[in-house]
Parts: C-alpha cells; sequence; structure tokens
C-alpha cells in the first residue's frame, strides 16, 4: 500500500470543515468566558489559550497553502483532533461555577434500579478475571478512536475529513452538554458526600462544591492490575469532576463502531470486544451512572446524525472546500483524481454518500452520473 503522503492535492483557500468547527466553539466558549469574566478562576489566562489555538489553526492552513499534499490536509484536522485534549478539561471551568447536579442523578438511579449499579457491580466483580479487562476496554477508548481515523486517512482518504468533522463535532455537543449540565459521576460525587450516605440512600445537594474540591475515588479492582494503574494515571493526569451525563465514552465510542462497520465490517468486528468492555467499564470503574451509558447510546445516534447532517450544510452554504481526493469505482474501473471545486459538485456527493451511507456501493451505482458531472 502507497501512503502518498507528500501526493499533491488540490490547495484550496478558506478552511475545511472540521477547522470551521472548532472555531464555532472557540467563539462560543470565548463569549461565555467574557460573560462569566468576574466569576472565572482564570479567565485571561484561557481568552489567551483559545487565541493561540486560533493562531496555530490559520498558521497550519499557511503550511498546507505552501505545501498542498495528503500530509498537510491530516496535519491540519489531526490537530483539531488533539486540541479536544484541551476542551474536555476546560468544561470544567464553566460547570465549577453552577450547583452540581449529581444529587438528582444518584437519586434517579436508587429510583430506577432499586440500588447503586456501580457501587454493586465493582463488589460482586472484584476479581483481576474481571478488573483488568474492564479496565482494558475503558483504556482502549482513545486507541479505538485513533484506529478507526487512521484506517480512513490510509484507506478511505476521500471520506477521511467527513469522519473528522462528525467526531470533533461529536464531542463539541457533548461538551456543550457538560457545560450546561453540571454532573460529576459516582468518583466524585460519592468522596463528596461520604459512603455513609450513599449506603444509606441518602444524596444531598453540594452546590458549587467542586468549584474548591476534586476528590476522586480510587478506583475498584484489583489494584496491582497493569491496566488498573494505567486508567488511574491517566485519571490522576485529565479526570475533572465532569462530563458524566451522558457518557461521552459510551457515545463517541459508539459513534466510532458506526463509522468503523460502515467502512470495514472486520475492522467494526476486532473492535467490539474492547467496546462492550469499555461501555461495562464506565459503570465498573464509577466514572458513570448507568442512566450515563444509557443516554450515551442514545444520545450517539442522535449526535451522529445531526453531525452528518451539519457537514452536509456546512460544506454547502459555507462554501468550504474539501482536501479529499475522490475514488470512484464502476465494474471494478476506477475513476481517480477527479477533484470537486465548486459547492454544486461538492453537494451532489454528500447527498448521493449520506444516503449511500457512505457505502462503496454508493460509487458502485453512482459512477456514471458522477463522472458526468465531472
Amino acid at each position: 500500500m502507497a501512503l502518498n503522503l507528500f501526493k499533491r492535492v488540490d490547495s484550496v483557500k478558506g478552511l475545511f470543515a472540521v477547522e470551521s468547527i472548532s472555531l464555532i466553539y472557540n467563539a462560543l466558549t470565548t463569549i461565555m468566558v467574557l460573560i462569566l469574566f468576574p466569576r472565572m478562576d482564570h479567565p485571561v489566562i484561557m481568552l489567551s489559550e483559545r487565541a493561540g489555538i486560533v493562531a496555530i489553526t490559520f498558521a497550519l492552513i499557511y503550511l498546507y497553502r505552501k505545501y498542498p499534499c495528503k500530509l498537510t490536509a491530516f496535519i491540519r484536522m489531526a490537530v483539531q483532533m488533539a486540541f479536544l485534549a484541551y476542551w474536555y478539561p476546560d468544561t470544567f471551568e464553566f460547570n465549577r461555577l453552577f450547583p452540581n447536579l449529581d444529587n438528582f442523578f444518584a437519586s434517579a438511579e436508587q429510583f430506577l434500579f432499586r440500588c447503586q449499579p456501580s457501587v454493586e457491580f465493582s463488589e460482586h466483580f472484584p476479581s483481576m478475571w474481571f478488573s483488568e479487562p474492564f479496565n482494558m476496554g475503558y483504556f482502549a477508548y482513545y486507541p479505538m478512536i485513533g484506529i478507526v481515523t487512521i484506517y480512513y486517512f490510509l484507506f478511505r482518504f476521500e471520506w477521511f475529513e467527513k469522519v473528522s468533522f462528525v467526531l470533533v463535532t461529536s464531542f463539541f455537543i457533548y461538551y456543550l452538554i457538560y457545560i450546561l449540565v453540571p454532573v460529576a459521576g459516582p468518583q466524585f460525587y460519592f468522596p463528596a458526600i461520604g459512603m455513609d450516605n450513599v449506603m444509606a440512600q441518602h444524596f444531598p445537594a453540594i452546590g458549587d462544591y467542586f468549584n474548591n474540591n476534586d476528590i476522586l475515588l480510587p478506583g475498584p479492582g484489583f489494584d496491582h492490575g497493569f491496566f488498573f494503574n494505567l486508567v488511574e494515571a491517566s485519571q490522576e493526569v485529565g479526570e475533572r469532576p465532569t462530563a458524566a451525563f451522558p457518557s461521552s465514552h459510551v457515545g463517541i465510542s459508539t459513534i466510532v463502531m458506526i463509522m468503523a462497520y460502515r467502512v470495514n465490517k472486520k475492522l467494526c468486528y476486532f473492535l467490539a470486544p474492547f467496546y462492550v468492555l469499555l461501555c461495562c467499564a464506565t459503570v465498573y470503574i464509577q466514572a458513570h451512572y448507568l442512566i450515563d451509558v444509557i443516554a450515551g447510546w442514545i444520545s450517539a445516534v442522535c449526535i451522529y446524525i445531526t453531525a452528518t447532517y451539519m457537514y452536509k450544510r456546512l460544506v454547502c452554504f459555507c462554501s468550504l472546500p474539501t482536501c479529499t481526493e475522490i475514488s470512484f469505482k464502476k465494474h471494478n474501473k476506477s475513476v481517480q483524481g477527479v477533484h470537486f471545486r465548486t459547492p454544486c459538485f461538492v453537494y451532489t456527493l454528500l447527498i448521493i454518500s449520506d444516503k449511500c451511507c457512505w457505502h462503496e456501493s454508493c460509487f458502485k451505482n453512482n459512477g456514471q452520473t458522477l463522472q458526468r458531472l465531472a
């Protein structure tokens, strides 16, 4: 397989769709910082960091204009995905200012299931044979995302920009929910109220407790396990009392599985065991309530449809360019190097690809039409 990383592609002015949605999110949260400025912990730093992200984005656009190839296109989109590591803890800087809602979610959990599943699950299965697989599944979250996105880059480059946009947009939708719905999850809420209250089924409101406290409950399970310690170390570095409802681990991994299934069923089947373990692990390690997981499954479908629709609209109405090189197959014959330079062509392509769910059969059925358009 030839990577052709330095193969020239059309150099086009403007933003990729993923850059556009990133700048929109940047602008929205910047406005929020300005509105909440007197209450924020370090608003000046937050504003300067946002300005830095904008500067890096436009610097990479300049780099791509100078050296238009698959590698620089990949860098532009990959950097926007890498910025998610900044945007996630950033949600805590907002929701820490608002009254915490964990008491409602813990009470709902108790009402629906007559127990706290996150406590019962780990107490009934504490051995290494359960702890290690679940922690391995939880740790597999980012590798799963990386594997699927890299697969698209290597084997379906014509869809790589869309995949990047859908993933980043899905994260941003979850982040906006986390800002507005401050739920920390059992691993933060239970230490705050004490396990005696949990056992007594008493879940008091704690107000803005997490504005000044972020004590993390040690994870349950086999504490000498390799994956147990990997998860613990990663949470100590990057976890914040935020982002519990709905579970983005479940939601994003579900979206990733949809993408994997549509591009290569074998890839989907390979990732399936990790996906199942990850979904179980979110409750097992007490990162989420069970209702967070259920909400994650439901929200994943809604957000996936929304993000896909947004991509089509952004490309069409904002005249955003694509960096993709189109390769269509018709009766085992390839038509390569077809570059669409106008929004009309791009829009037609997106309609066809959306109706056919990005499946290769789409191109087999519509190859002649696309050739005429070209």
